[in-house]
């Protein structure tokens, strides 16, 4: 039962928390009230078996735990009635302008995008209260200090609260304004999802499937070139999630994919949705990162992938929105076109810049390049620096197989 409770926790709880807020009108309120329903699950459920509809039992049940904190908090007035009023009824779901989109997440989302909220504090929001990440794992993630990824997020939900801004998908007329935080949200979503920044799973597929979703109702919201290629990426990349998975949890590469389990009906609604956002002439970085990804799922084998288009690609992403993390990336495409020594120096010229040098998968790509030149110490000191960063169960067993093979190999003359 506490393994079931867990995987509960695991897949829904987010979706809990966000109607709670709704419901609730405060961040902090509905938090405290979904670890309040889970810890009654944890008493009651053993005892009385799991609900026909967990979702609804943890919702009511945060609710009327939500009334219990308060009134015992005796801070019931006037002003706060509303509050009791609406954690009565789990139908009456108050949609405003949007009647047509009853999703408690696309309202979080566009909460946490609000204008008024800085980008980066937007950013924390969303990884702590969509994806349910730790401060200290968003921290990692961002390479930044723990403590300040808590102020922000602090500073959000009191800008929320002190500017009353309203929990809601706002009317058509402000979609546009928000477009890009919005994308760029679900972007993070599906990334965590897609790649887990730690624990003991690859892929996260109850996140990967909830972005896809949003990104559809977006497109039902707002149809726009950006969101048709943020679709596809996801949807390009998702296909490919049964076969990144080895024996025991294991971390397959691309290379070394059975491309016979990737999904053929996702790469398919992918390479459609990429076509119409590249006929509007509005090519944006999802559009282009989407084309790199159909780049791997045109062709039958790792043999046949076009490297140099690819390098291509990541030439333009990097002329439209710079990043290091866009480079690292370009390196290892231009490796695989013209070879590792190419691609080491490109990788040893971020590094040099300091950008980068907490970044595992820096170190790791840089290994890697090592280990095909034959540098057999160099790889194994970088794996090892790779190592000390990851924080994913599956990186760190791989990491921990490369070191172990390279280690066992005689150094190459």
């Amino acid at each position: 039962m506490e393994s079931v409770i867990e995987e509960i926790y695991r897949t829904q709880s987010r979706r809990v928390l966000a109607t709670l807020i709704r419901l609730l009108g405060d961040f902090d309120r509905a938090e405290e009230a979904l670890q309040d329903a889970f810890a009654a699950a944890a008493r009651t459920w053993p005892a009385d078996g799991i609900p026909v509809n967990p979702f609804a039992w943890l919702v009511s049940t945060g609710r009327f735990k939500a009334i219990d904190t308060i009134r015992r908090r005796a801070r019931f007035d006037a002003s706060q009635q509303h509050i009791e009023d609406s954690l009565y009824s789990v139908d009456e779901m108050e949609v405003g302008d949007m009647e047509a989109i009853e999703d408690d997440m696309l309202r979080l989302i566009f909460t946490c995008c609000h204008p008024a909220i800085p980008a980066d504090a937007q950013t924390a929001m969303a990884l702590r209260e969509i994806c349910g990440l730790t401060t200290e794992e968003i921290a990692h993630a961002f390479l930044i200090p723990a403590p300040t990824v808590a102020q922000r997020i602090v500073r959000a939900k009191g800008k929320i609260r002190a500017a009353k801004i309203p929990y809601e998908v706002p009317g058509r007329e402000a979609l546009p304004e928000r477009l890009d935080r919005v994308l760029h949200v679900i972007y993070l979503v599906f990334n965590e999802g897609y790649s887990a920044s730690s624990g003991e799973e690859i892929v996260r597929a109850d996140l990967t499937a909830e972005a896809i979703r949003l990104a559809r109702l977006v497109l039902t919201l707002l149809p726009h070139p950006d969101v048709s290629g943020l679709l596809a990426l996801m949807l390009l990349q998702d296909s490919r999630r049964n076969a990144r998975r080895g024996e025991e949890g294991s971390l397959v590469l691309l290379a070394d994919q059975d491309r016979s389990l990737w999904d053929r009906a996702k790469i398919t609604e992918g390479l459609e949705l990429l076509t119409q956002a590249m006929r509007t002439g509005e090519i944006g970085t999802y559009t282009v990162q989407a084309a790199i990804a159909a780049e791997h799922a045109k062709v039958s084998s790792a043999e046949e992938t076009d490297w140099r288009r690819i390098a291509f690609y990541y030439d333009l992403l990097l002329a439209g929105q710079p990043s290091p993390i866009v480079e690292l990336n370009r390196a290892v495409a231009i490796a695989m076109a013209d070879g590792p020594a190419k691609g080491l120096d490109l990788i040893d010229a971020i590094l040099g810049r300091r950008e980068l040098q907490a970044y595992h998968l820096a170190h790791s790509a840089r290994a890697d390049f090592l280990r095909r030149l034959g540098r057999r110490e160099e790889a194994i000191s970088a794996y090892e620096t790779a190592l000390s960063l990851c924080r994913q169960e599956p990186e760190q067993a791989f990491l921990r197989k490369r070191i172990s093979e390279l280690a066992a190999a005689p150094e190459r003359q």
